[in-house]
């Protein structure tokens, strides 16, 4: 709990009001007082030693970006109780370099803003990198790229969305080795939670403490009539309780798809594509908090495995959005065919991706049976080691890993698995589509 939630609004106004200008401007960036307990660097590890790894696990809105930041902040300024002297060598790394900037760099919670005007860091956007009065550098990484993190070496770093790195194990592998500076190297992870085997990891290390926050705990800095909306429509499901209270949410019984089976599907890249499909399931509607629009694209090789390219599903996308989302998407991976499904818009559909692009080749494809039906032949596939996902995909994936007989948990439309089992029946399980072609992704 933090100094300010400690004491009761009367002497906090009373506390205040005894204060001058300077000292006010001082205790506004006093993090210290002002952050709740989780948002703090534990003093030691379960056992009593020292810790390694922080992990922040949390909902959305929680607070842990501040937190983070805070904790970057502290270090490179010295400052207790996340520091007893500076420390000159932090490494930030993200998913790509446009989250290290627009998040924790530029973002609203970001590095540049947690700072006095006095003592902000200069920042070199085509450096990547953090440059403080004292000295200490912070660089940005990107997990995408491993190698990256090959020769650089640190004393510190902060891990941003974990959980969502599509190259996560190599990514943090990487870091492990440059973590060699000063007394006792350290790492923050900050991650809305997904079970993946490297949060596993990370969680069974005897020397990584464990800090949670609920989206809810954060509500004071939240938009008002926020919380209110995400509680009625997500509370208590799989991915309220993952998204807003921050859990871990293991397999759902009955699913059609495991986490484990899911990693062992993982590859790093496609090997040369005889056919590509992009798959895309139009929502009924474009209004605010309609079903999103599935796009996603696969490809098979000519050993009859289907590799999974690419989610570039989205909501709240009108129908010439969607549309040149789909055929951008066409273009960039050199597909050969658009499989739209026509049961909600018929000839509207193809109307609306011709209109994009006429030279785009559509196949309309038309559901006759459920999407649970459906989706088993695409399951089965996977189990037999049929099909490869190229990086990883979260919002995808945890659509497959909460799919059961009676649909999500939620209740809400499984629009990318409904993409994904368009895409791949058209290429493993369905009649050919278009000309084949060989080409090299």
């Amino acid at each position: 709990m933090s100094v300010c939630a400690r004491t009761t609004p009367h002497l906090a106004t009373r506390f205040l009001l005894e204060l001058s200008e300077g000292e006010l401007r001082a205790l506004l960036s006093d993090w210290a007082f002002w952050a709740r307990a989780d948002q703090l660097p534990p003093r030691a590890a379960e056992g009593g030693g020292p810790w390694t790894t922080w992990l922040v696990l949390g909902g959305r809105g929680a607070g842990k970006t501040r937190a983070g930041a805070e904790w970057v902040r502290g270090l490179a300024l010295g400052r207790p109780p996340f520091a007893t002297r500076p420390v000159g060598r932090i490494a930030l790394v993200a998913e790509t370099f446009a989250d290290v900037r627009e998040v924790m760099v530029e973002g609203v919670s970001g590095l540049l803003s947690v700072h006095t005007d006095a003592e902000r860091p200069r920042w070199e956007p085509t450096r990547r990198r953090l440059e403080w009065h004292n000295g200490a550098v912070a660089q940005g990484f990107s997990a995408d790229d491993p190698e990256s993190l090959r020769g650089p070496q640190f004393a510190a770093a902060w891990c941003d969305e974990l959980g969502k790195w599509r190259r996560g194990e190599a990514a943090f592998d990487m870091l492990q080795f440059g973590l060699r500076l000063g007394d006792h190297p350290r790492q923050m992870v900050t991650t809305t939670p997904r079970p993946t085997h490297l949060l596993r990891r990370i969680l069974a290390d005897p020397s990584t403490v464990v800090t949670r926050a609920r989206t809810t705990d954060n509500a004071f800095h939240l938009a008002p009539g926020f919380l209110a909306q995400v509680l009625a429509r997500y509370g208590g499901t799989r991915l309220g309780r993952q998204e807003l209270d921050g859990e871990i949410i293991e397999d759902r019984p009955g699913a059609l798809w495991t986490r484990a089976a899911l990693e062992l599907a993982r590859s790093a890249a496609a090997p040369p594509l005889r056919r590509i499909a992009v798959a895309v399931d139009p929502p009924a509607s474009s209004r605010a908090g309609a079903d999103a629009c599935g796009i996603v694209c696969a490809g098979i090789d000519g050993a009859g495995l289907v590799h999974v390219l690419a989610d570039e599903s989205a909501a709240g996308l009108r129908p010439a959005q969607w549309a040149a989302r789909a055929v951008a998407l066409f273009h960039r991976l050199e597909a050969d065919v658009v499989v739209a499904e026509v049961n909600q818009g018929g000839e509207m559909v193809r109307a609306v991706l011709a209109e994009v692009d006429p030279a785009v080749p559509v196949e309309p494809v038309r559901a006759t049976r459920g999407k649970f039906l459906r989706a088993e032949p695409v399951a089965a596939l996977y189990e037999q080691g049929r099909v490869r996902h190229v990086g990883a995909f979260p919002a995808l994936e945890d659509e497959l890993c909460d799919f059961g007989p009676d649909g999500l948990s939620s209740g809400r439309s499984p629009d990318r698995l409904d993409a994904l089992v368009w895409a791949v029946t058209a290429l493993a399980l369905g009649r050919p589509v278009a000309v084949p072609r060989v080409r090299e992704l």
